[in-house]
C-alpha cells in the first residue's frame, strides 16, 4: 500500500527545527513526510492530505523569536537582518524592553517597538497566517493528524511516534544547535506591562489556541 502523504508545516519557534530533525531520520512505513519552510500555508496543502504541526504559549515564542532574530539564527543558521530589524535590535536589547514600549508614552518610541513587532521575523507572524481564518480552518479539521505543544514536546513525540509507526526508542535530539534552541542564560523575564502589551497584541493567536482547545485538538 502506498504511504500517505503527511505535511509539516513550521511555525517558527515552536520545536519545529528539532522535530523535523528527527523524522528526517526516522521515515514512516505510513506516511511519507513532506518538509515545507516557515511560508507555507494549510491553503497550500491540497485538502485530503495529512497535517502535523507545533504550537506554543504567544509570549514565550514571542522571547524566543526575539532572541533567534537578535543573533540571527546563529549558530544553525546565519540569517541577516533586514533594515528594520537592524534599528529595532540597536534600540531594544532585551526581549522585555520592546514588549513594554509598545504602549510607552514617548511617541518615537511606541513607533519604533510597533514598527519592530510587525517586521522582526518570528516576532511578527501570528497563527492565522498558516491558517486562514476560522471557518477555513475548522474545514480542515479532518486533515489534522497531529498538534504537538512546545512546551511539551518530549511527551507528544510519544503519541506522534505511535501514529506514524516510528520505534519507541526513537528520541527528540537534545544538542542544543540542532535543536535551534536559544542560550540558557537570556533575560526572558518579563514585568506585568510587557505581558499585557503581549497578551493584547497576539489576542488573535489566543483565540486560536481556545477553537484548539474547544475542539479538542490540543
Amino acid at each position: 500500500m502506498k504511504p500517505q502523504i503527511i505535511h509539516f508545516l513550521h511555525i517558527g519557534k515552536t520545536g519545529g527545527t528539532a522535530l523535523r530533525t528527527t523524522l528526517r531520520k526516522n521515515k514512516s512505513k505510513k506516511y511519507k513526510y513532506k518538509f515545507h519552510r516557515h511560508n507555507t500555508t494549510l491553503k497550500e496543502v491540497p485538502e485530503g492530505e495529512k497535517v502535523i504541526f507545533l504550537i506554543r504559549d504567544p509570549l514565550t515564542k514571542f522571547i524566543s523569536g526575539f532572541y533567534s532574530r537578535q543573533r540571527k539564527g546563529r549558530p544553525r543558521y546565519n540569517s541577516a537582518w533586514g533594515k528594520v530589524e537592524s534599528k529595532a535590535f540597536k534600540k531594544f536589547k532585551i526581549a522585555n524592553e520592546l514588549a513594554e514600549a509598545i504602549t510607552s508614552k514617548e511617541p518615537k518610541t511606541k513607533k519604533e517597538a510597533i514598527n519592530a513587532m510587525k517586521n522582526i521575523m518570528h516576532v511578527k507572524s501570528f497563527y492565522w497566517d498558516w491558517f486562514g481564518n476560522e471557518k477555513y480552518f475548522i474545514k480542515r479539521i479532518p486533515d489534522i493528524l497531529f498538534i504537538g505543544r512546545q512546551e511539551k514536546l518530549n511527551k507528544d513525540f510519544e503519541r506522534l511516534k505511535k501514529i506514524l509507526g516510528i520505534p519507541k526508542k526513537v528520541k527528540l535530539p537534545t544538542d542544543k544547535i540542532k535543536m535551534h534552541k536559544n542560550p540558557e542564560n537570556l533575560d526572558t523575564y518579563l514585568t506585568k506591562t510587557a505581558k499585557k502589551n503581549l497578551e493584547k497584541w497576539y489576542a488573535k493567536d489566543y483565540k486560536f489556541l481556545s477553537l484548539l482547545k474547544k475542539r479538542k485538538l490540543i
